[in-house]
């Protein structure tokens, strides 16, 4: 739900929120569907993830209370890399009001460097993948806009 403290004056969730909701959301469901708590360090032995950036487009406003939806997906990985696709919706999904993604650098904590992921890690996101047709970012939001701008004139 939308909160009063993270709205601006307009009654709209602050934009910077929106990153705050998004990446709460995927800690969540990470730990909800992989059992992986990135704040656990030892069970990941000393490592974990940093952004390394986030792209974000803003379609819809989330408004003051209003229940939000948010769903996540692996859409790359590399030995040291994720990239993930968020989407923020409203509570039934017919409305799409922001699409991120992020990129993820995996690093050893000891020593503050890039490290690789484990074959365990390896073996969950070959199974977790679920890529996009998009080639960047930009075509991709045109998509979803496309896609839901048909749907709400059905």
């Amino acid at each position: 739900m939308v909160r009063f403290q993270d709205c601006d004056p307009f009654n709209h969730l602050n934009n910077a929120a929106y990153l705050n909701y998004l990446v709460n959301a995927r800690e969540d469901q990470l730990l909800a569907n992989y059992g992986i708590n990135i704040y656990d360090l030892h069970s990941l032995g000393g490592k974990s993830w940093v952004v390394s950036s986030n792209q974000i487009a803003y379609i819809r406003p989330a408004m003051l209370m209003e229940k939000i939806v948010m769903q996540s997906q692996l859409i790359g990985y590399t030995q040291s890399e994720t990239q993930v696709e968020l989407r923020m919706y409203n509570e039934d999904k017919t409305q799409l009001k922001a699409v991120m993604w992020g990129r993820y650098v995996h690093i050893d904590l000891k020593v503050q460097k890039r490290t690789t992921h484990d074959q365990r890690l390896m073996d969950l996101f070959q199974q977790a993948l679920y890529p996009v047709e998009a080639e960047n970012f930009e075509q991709r939001v045109a998509q979803l806009r496309q896609e839901y701008a048909q749907k709400s004139s059905q």
